[in-house]
Order: C-alpha cells, then structure tokens, then sequence
C-alpha cells in the first residue's frame, strides 16, 4: 500500500453482541489492540473512543496503520468508514476489513480484494459509502446454520463453548497473517491465511499410544 492502512473491524455494539459470531471482526481487531496495548513497539494511540466509531493508531507488520471499530450497528457501518477515509485522506482501496463470513466453515478464512457482499450488511454499507468494492476483506468462517431462514438469528449468537478454541485459534493467525500482509505483502498473505487449518485433535487412539497417557 502507498499510505496508512486502515484495518475495519465489522462487529455491533454493545455487551450483548461482544462474543457472537457477527462481531468475529472486533474479535479479531481485539487481539490486535492487547498486544499493541503491551507493546511498546507497536506504538498504540487512541484517536477516537465514541461517537461513530473507536479509532486507533499502531504498527503492524512494521507499518504504521488506523484501526477502526464502527460504533454504528453493522447495517451503518460505511458511514463510520467513509468519515474516517475523508478525515485522514485516504483511499477507501486502503481498507482492510475484518468480517465474519458465512461461507466458510469455523477454522477457516480467507483474504481476497473486492467481489461482492454476499448478504453482508456490514459489507453492503462499506460499498454504499465508498462507491467501491476494492479493498481488501479478511472473511472469518462461522458456518452456516442448517436452515437457510435461521441465519439471522444464528449471526447473532454466541459462539456454543465448543468453538472457542477454533475461535481463539483463528484470533492468532489473523493477526500473523494481518503482520504478514503488512510486512510482505498480500501473495504471502494470502497463502498463510487461506491455507489454515485448525490443528488435528489426537484419535482416542492416538492418546493411548502416547506415553503415559494410561497412568
């Protein structure tokens, strides 16, 4: 990119959302803002914390960058972008966005530049606001529900217990990959994070050859 970054995290506000599967962005955007918050070098400001949206300024990967956390409800969230883009003279091309993403499954993710929204209100909003579909979207799998009329109901859910491990999972390589993109560049990028898997549990079998795994 020719100048600053600007990472969009897609999530709604609110207690009552923080651990649901829509809010898989600021999940992400929230790992980001703990290491930067115990790390000297990554150079942490808070620009904004209310209104539209909370803004920061850090390093990632070695670059200096903005992230953002639309303070709008998802269906808005363009508007928090586009005032951010105009503030800081940006091209809404050096967007990043952090998003949950239907179409994968939990473990999975992918980044690519532009396409479409895909149903995404978050998404629609960004296009709607910056007249374009070029910027890059970090698409973080939750599955989809068995019944296709469900899927507004299963957004907004909590991740079931049984995931946060594959959540916690896809929380950590994101940000590698994120630091990746920014240090190398999006073909490095795009190999690390569409090509990761969640690491195998050990077959029932596997635990009983493992020494001392009988007592």
């Amino acid at each position: 990119m020719d100048s600053t970054p600007l990472i969009i995290a897609l999530g709604n506000p609110g207690p009552q959302y923080e651990r649901t599967r829509h809010n898989f962005g600021f999940l992400v955007a929230d790992v980001i803002l703990d290491q930067a918050a115990s790390r000297k070098s990554m150079s942490l400001k808070k620009l904004q914390a209310g209104g539209d949206f909370e803004l920061y300024s850090l390093t990632l990967g070695g670059m200096n960058c903005l992230l953002a956390k639309p303070l709008t409800y998802m269906n808005l969230s363009g508007r928090a972008a586009a005032r951010i883009l105009g503030k800081h003279a940006l091209p809404a091309t050096n967007m990043v966005v952090l998003h949950d993403e239907l179409d994968l499954p939990l473990g999975r993710m992918k980044l690519k530049r532009g396409g479409g929204a895909n149903g995404h209100r978050g998404i629609e909003s960004l296009v709607e606001h910056t007249g374009t579909e070029d910027f890059l979207r970090l698409r973080l799998g939750t599955g989809r529900p068995q019944y296709s009329g469900d899927v507004a109901k299963f957004v907004l859910e909590e991740f079931a217990p049984a995931d946060l491990p594959a959540v916690e999972a896809v929380r950590q390589a994101a940000v590698k990959g994120l630091a990746l993109l920014f240090r190398r560049g999006q073909a490095e990028a795009v190999q690390m994070l569409n090509a990761f898997r969640l690491p195998e549990a050990p077959s029932p079998l596997e635990k009983m050859d493992t020494p001392g795994a009988l007592g």
